[in-house]
């Protein structure tokens, strides 16, 4: 095929002065098939000869089904490589999470934490991805959790959990609350990389090793009775009956025309009231 074409582009270059009214090219056997080519009323004058960008490579004759399946196969292929990038990259508060922290996804969650923790200090670190400032400290929190492996950090992310964050009282990010066995809460603050030093100095009190006398605490119990009136979380709680205090057993006097002291008086109170009856 070709060598079909090149002949044809040095003979029509011959005539590029004279004009051909009919110019014809005899069949020629390619492959079984008769090739035929006409050329009617060509004015070469002022042509430049036919040059062929052939020159002998492979002519390579696909259909339009071909075509079809190799653009569909490069768009599954640019799609693929899109969605594996896309799934593939973490965000900010994912990234250099040691074992000893991990995220909240729920208020019941949260509570079965700090409940289950035992004697062991419990840091609750409530973020947002929008928080420049929770941005930039989370670098020095993971190498605090780095350096403390027997204190567990708690991430609430205040996007996700903003009812559960309005229940718990927390206004301002980021922001820190300290949990440890029977104390419950022994600290809350905010604090940023200038304030950071206020961070190491409440792991530095509170994460020594220590024996609580009592049950884990968790969360208080008003916080509790928050979160369950809140009719957006699914959490159940049942308030605590308060102990009604027994009343002091009030002696009583044989003489009624004395007045009877109260308990909490002092002896010369009692003696006051003595001489008054008198």
């Amino acid at each position: 095929m070709a060598e079909v074409i090149s002949r044809t582009s040095l003979f029509i270059g011959a005539c590029k002065n004279h004009r051909v009214d009919d110019i014809s090219v005899s069949p020629v056997s390619f492959g079984g098939l008769a090739l035929k080519k006409s050329f009617s009323s060509l004015n070469l004058k002022n042509q430049k000869p036919l040059r062929s960008e052939f020159h002998g490579k492979q002519i390579v004759l696909e259909d339009a089904q071909s075509k079809s399946s190799r653009r569909s196969f490069r768009s599954s292929s640019i799609t693929a490589q899109t969605t594996l990038r896309i799934g593939t990259s973490q965000k900010w508060w994912e990234k250099g999470l040691r074992e000893n922290m991990r995220e909240i996804s729920s208020a019941q969650e949260l509570v079965d934490s700090l409940t289950n923790a035992g004697d062991k200090l419990v840091v609750v670190d409530f973020f947002s991805p929008g928080c420049g400032g929770c941005k930039a400290l989370h670098p020095k929190i993971c190498q605090l959790a780095e350096q403390n492996p027997d204190v567990q950090f708690l991430q609430v992310n205040y996007e996700e959990h903003k009812s559960m964050c309005y229940s718990l009282g927390v206004h301002v990010l980021p922001f820190f609350r300290f949990y440890r066995g029977a104390h419950g809460r022994v600290c809350s603050f905010s604090c940023t990389n200038a304030t950071i030093k206020k961070f190491r100095d409440a792991l530095a009190k509170h994460s020594p090793d220590r024996c609580s006398l009592g049950p884990t605490k968790g969360l208080e119990e008003k916080e509790l009775v928050a979160l369950a009136a809140n009719k957006e979380l699914n959490f159940s709680y049942t308030p605590k009956p308060v102990p009604v205090e027994e009343e002091a057993a009030i002696p009583t006097s044989s003489n009624p025309g004395l007045p009877v002291p109260h308990p909490s008086m002092s002896t010369n109170d009692e003696k006051t009231l003595v001489s008054a009856g008198r």
